[in-house]
């Protein structure tokens, strides 16, 4: 603990020593729990067999889980910025035990909708603070800190439904349950980050009088349009994003009549790419500006996205949307460090919103892509989605920031 006592491992606005051991410790506790997060959709097939659902009741499951997920962390990440909760990471992954295992032995509609809720609650309580921890160990490198602490998340959703193809659906609903096992280990990690995080608060108190100053000086009004240009990207990224992860399998096997789990292993490469580019983003934000990678990340990509439906061979297909999500991916984590430096005192509050916002538009998108597809067809939304990337190119209009630290007068 000497190098904790001693220097300011990780202030998000002091340059120091990056405390890689918690940046690694706190991606690994995101992998956890996006991965329990990502079973709940691979149990629809078994739920709505075991529960005679249909698919409106599949998708207000979806409904209340993203609204848990999404409505409260903003709010939990205010409250945070005012008054630190160390060990809130940990009870936040608690809730989501609970949530897994109400899960595994539901046995009616209304009890999957309480356990669907108690999951979304403990990722609001967990993401903000853990993005909040993963600035406060960056040593100044935060894109390359967030991203960290992001792929971890991207890797978690990826592998997630392998998983519970290996598990849950051989075994059965109860298998389920077995996940827990990964939601403790997350649980007892948590508890040694919420140490850190409690040996740094008094260290970080020394520092009040040293503020982030942005180099541009930005305007009120200029600093909400950057944040509203920021939201745009969020939503340009996360509805195709949307369409990608919920009928790109489907759209694969109308197109070339492959398998059910040839089409999964196919989805798997998109959404490993995403995860490696989510690492990429970090390296690149904070050598070449924040801007800089959500412009080329985002709007970047157009190019792939647009030829995507209208290429004729598989294997092409697999590589360009490997392209994109290597490419498309690299955005968010650039996004939310380009936000907290608009906001750099509410660091757990945008850090809450943008990470709401991101499952709450995936949700919509999901079901939006789903109703249309309904009226139209699987082909005809991604030759609609892939035109949203172009969105892309107003990034150009955010100004160009650079945090710096100036003595408090």
């Amino acid at each position: 603990m000497k190098n904790i006592l001693d220097s300011l491992k990780g202030h998000p606005h002091v340059k120091a020593e990056t405390a890689y051991a918690i940046l690694l410790a706190i991606s690994i506790c995101h992998l956890l729990n996006d991965m329990i997060q990502s079973v709940i959709p691979a149990m629809y097939p078994m739920l709505k067999d075991n529960l005679s659902l249909t698919f409106a009741q599949i998708g207000i499951i979806t409904f209340v889980f993203q609204l848990a997920s999404s409505i409260l962390q903003p709010f939990i990440g205010l409250y945070a910025d005012r008054h630190p909760q160390p060990y809130s990471l940990s009870m936040g992954m608690c809730f989501t035990l609970a949530g897994l295992v109400t899960l595994a032995y539901s046995t009616s509609f209304p009890m999957v909708l309480i356990a669907v809720a108690i999951i979304g609650c403990g990722s609001s309580v967990f993401h903000p603070e853990a993005s909040r921890v993963a600035q406060m160990a960056s040593g100044g490198k935060k894109s390359l800190a967030q991203s960290i602490f992001q792929v971890g998340g991207n890797g978690g959703s990826a592998i997630g439904p392998l998983l519970a193809a290996l598990i849950v659906l051989p075994f059965g609903q109860h298998a389920a349950g077995w996940f827990a096992v990964a939601a403790l280990l997350a649980a007892l990690i948590l508890v040694r980050i919420g140490y850190w995080y409690s040996l740094m608060l008094p260290q970080l108190g020394k520092f009040k009088r040293m503020r982030p100053v942005v180099s541009a000086n930005l305007s009120t009004s200029m600093v909400r349009l950057s944040m509203a240009i920021l939201v745009v990207m969020v939503f340009s990224k996360y509805f195709f994003n949307a369409c990608m992860t919920s009928y790109f399998t489907f759209f694969l096997i109308d197109k070339f009549g492959i398998t059910v789990q040839q089409s999964q292993f196919c989805l798997f490469a998109y959404l490993a790419a995403f995860a490696a580019g989510t690492l990429l983003g970090g390296f690149l934000g904070d050598r070449y500006g924040r801007k800089y990678v959500i412009l080329f990340s985002i709007f970047g990509a157009a190019p792939f996205t647009l030829a995507l439906p209208y290429i004729g061979s598989l294997p092409w297909v697999i590589v360009v949307a490997t392209i994109i999500g290597l490419i498309i991916a690299s955005a968010f984590s650039a996004i939310v460090v380009y936000a907290t430096d608009l906001k750099p005192d509410k660091v757990g509050m945008v850090a809450g919103i943008f990470f709401g916002l991101m499952f709450g538009l995936g949700g919509i998108g999901s079901a939006f892509f789903g109703w249309l597809a309904d009226v139209t067809s699987i082909d005809y939304i991604f030759k609609v989605s892939t035109w949203l990337p172009l969105l892309g190119i107003i990034a150009v209009m955010l100004p160009d920031i650079k945090p710096a630290l100036q003595k408090a007068q």
